[in-house]
Formats: C-alpha cells, structure tokens, sequence
C-alpha cells in the first residue's frame, strides 16, 4: 500500500511538471519596469510596446516606474526580479552602457543580470549651436572653436548623461577644448543655447526640432552614423567632418538573468511585430526615434560595443559620479 501511494505520488508530481512546463507564456500579467519618471521617452516607448502585447496576449501589461540614481535604481529592482519573463525592463543607454563605467559601485551588472530580448529603438542626439556663432557646420564649428580655445562652452542635462558624454566623445575625436556645464534637464540647455548663454549642445532631438525648424538656434549634424528621419537633410558628425562618430540614445527590452530561452524568443518575436506596426513606427518616430527591433543576439552584441565604447569616454574625460 504504501509502495503504491508513493508511486501515485510520484505519477501526480510528475503530470503537475508537465502541466506547468506546457502552459503557455504568458499566464499573469507582465511588469514592464521603467527606470525614469513618467513621459519621458523611455516610459512611452514602453507604454507603446506593452499595450501591444497586452492586445496579442490577452494579459495585462503594467508599466512600473522606479525612478531615481541615474536609473539605477529601478535597474536593480530589474536585476532582482526572478527571472521568470513577468518582470522585464526597458533599458537605455545610460542603464545598459553607461552607468557600469561611470558609478563606483552598482549592485547589478548590465550583462551578468540581464538577459536581452530586442533592441526597439534609437534616438539621435542633434549638435545645434547659438544662431550667432558665427558657423553652418560641423567642420567650421571645429575650427571656431580651435582659434578660441576654452572661452566656449556647451550645455548638458546633466553630469554622465548621453548629451555629456556625446560632446565628450567630440572632443576627444577633434582635440577640442570647450568647457561643460551641467543643467538640471535639456530644458535649461535649450533655452541658454538659444540666448547665447551656451553655444552648442548634442542632446536628444526631441526638444529642440521644433527651434531649429523655427530658426531660433542652428542645428549642425545629427549624432549616429545615419541620418534622422525627422531631419532627412541635416548631415550625420561622421559624415559631416568627424570620421567615425556615433553616439545617440537607444531604447530596448530586456529579462533578468536566467529567463527561459523560450520566453525570450518569444518575448523578442512579439516586440519584432510590435516595432513593424505602421501606428507604432508612426509614433516612434513622433518622438525623433528610429523603430529598429532585432534580435536577442544582436542587442546583445550592442551592449557590449556601447560598454566598451563610454567606458574609454568616460576614462579619458575623468568622470566619475558616487
């Protein structure tokens, strides 16, 4: 009798693995955790593809935002989550090739704790400069600023941010000697490079498009390698005089550590779907992004080139934040 009550035993926790191993991803709803406050495009980005896969699934997409610490902090909350594919991340460049090199101390590691699902966008960085420095592109503003050496300045959002550390990677890749002042977001950087407080920026492009379409600052080049959809005519810095140049924002998503390869394919095939929606490429590209998708691997392979690529600016430029 007992023999037999072990071996029902050992037949029902057998068929109760099974039943769990075949049910279906995903069953409950899915936390999409955003490092930033609210309507950034971080948050809308992730807002957007999680509505799309609560319609396809028939589950609910919850949008958690855990701001603070640069995005460190929700990046832990991440990192931490088990590794399941109902806690997921939309990562960013600061979170995921940024930070590692730029902290002393961080309690998660870009790679190591995460696993990459798909990159779903890029945002350019736009160089615009004061309409009365006397330049219209990139290869006269280098010039300008080699004959007056440390009596210019540019404007970031802040200490370690993508804008800081593109115009550092300008400098470094031109010599240039121009001094940094740190704001409290673009919105300040935008308003002293239109009244001449500053005279140049390469911050996200959102903000200042519509100032350069109304003639009040100049725009130069975009920051990646090619052109921005939102200004088809402004030149890349590559190829517009800095050979080689490319920086800029990007935007994906991403599963703890030890997620299911399964889950993750599955996960990564569904934002691929998401991203070739005519409304959602129509909104990406509202906000001055590129829709890219792609897969696991190649977002991957991302990371680790954006790691290696911030850590010599970071290096070279001496920033270090606690």
């Amino acid at each position: 009798m007992k023999l037999l009550t072990r071996l029902l035993t050992a037949v029902f926790a057998v068929s109760a693995l099974v039943a769990h191993a075949a049910a279906p991803y995903p069953t409950k709803p899915i936390r999409i955790i955003v490092a930033y406050t609210p309507a950034g495009t971080t948050d809308i980005l992730a807002r957007l593809v999680g509505q799309r896969m609560s319609e396809t699934w028939g589950q609910p997409v919850i949008v958690d935002n855990r701001a603070g610490a640069a995005g460190n902090i929700g990046t832990e909350v991440a990192a931490r989550a088990t590794a399941d594919g109902y806690t997921l991340i939309m990562g960013t460049a600061g979170t995921h090739g940024i930070n590692i090199s730029l902290y002393r101390k961080l309690g998660w590691h870009p790679v190591k704790d995460f696993a990459p699902v798909s990159l779903v966008a890029m945002v350019p960085n736009i160089m615009v400069v004061n309409n009365s420095l006397p330049v219209k592109n990139v290869r006269e503003f280098v010039a300008h600023v080699k004959a007056n050496p440390g009596k210019l300045s540019y404007g970031s959002p802040g200490n370690g941010s993508t804008a800081h550390l593109s115009m550092e990677l300008f400098k470094s890749m031109t010599g240039l000697n121009i001094v940094h002042i740190p704001y409290k977001g673009s919105a300040g950087v935008l308003a002293d490079v239109m009244g001449g407080q500053i005279a140049v920026t390469i911050d996200n492009m959102p903000p200042y498009i519509p100032q350069v379409k109304a003639g009040k600052i100049r725009a130069l080049a975009v920051s990646t390698v090619k052109r921005s959809s939102a200004m088809p005519d402004l030149p890349s810095i590559a190829e517009a005089g800095v050979p080689g140049y490319d920086s800029g924002a990007w935007f994906g998503l991403l599963a703890p550590a030890g997620t299911s390869q399964d889950v993750v394919a599955r996960l990564s095939a569904e934002t691929a779907r998401i991203i070739k929606l005519p409304e959602v490429n129509r909104r990406v590209s509202e906000l001055g992004a590129e829709p890219v998708g792609g897969t696991p691997k190649e977002f991957a392979t991302l990371i680790q080139s954006e790691i290696a690529k911030w850590a010599k600016v970071i290096k070279d430029a001496g920033v270090e934040l606690q």
